[in-house]
């Protein structure tokens, strides 16, 4: 098994409980990482014989684009998505990041875990 990694993806969405972050928007940051086996695309240097990196960034962009209230809700779309396209996926780990949170004092960011 290998472990296909997409880090540092950046997207500007309206996540958020309060309404002002449904409005205003922030800057979310998400890294993917993906266990797949690609002993076939080693061999055969196949695009279609792995998980196409530029299709799981849009897939993740499609995600971004739809307004959650909660990180949880997003994240796990996320993960959903990406697996029901590549059922070659053995296992999924996302990390989304929400930068400058509206907490009431200064921090880069809040973040959650997700594995399937």
């Amino acid at each position: 098994m290998s472990i296909i990694s997409i880090e540092g993806m950046e997207f500007f969405a309206y996540h958020g409980c309060f309404k002002e972050e449904q409005m205003i928007g922030t800057k979310f940051n998400i890294d993917l990482f993906l266990t797949v086996d690609t002993t076939k695309a080693e061999e055969s240097d196949n695009l279609a014989d792995t998980v196409n990196y530029q299709e799981v960034f849009r897939l993740v962009k499609k995600e971004m684009e739809l307004t959650s209230k909660l990180l949880e809700h997003v994240g796990h779309r996320i993960l959903d998505s990406v697996k029901s396209t590549f059922p070659q996926i053995e296992k999924a780990t996302l990390k989304i990041r929400k930068m400058n949170p509206p907490l009431g004092g200064k921090m880069d960011y809040v973040s959650l875990t997700l594995n399937i």
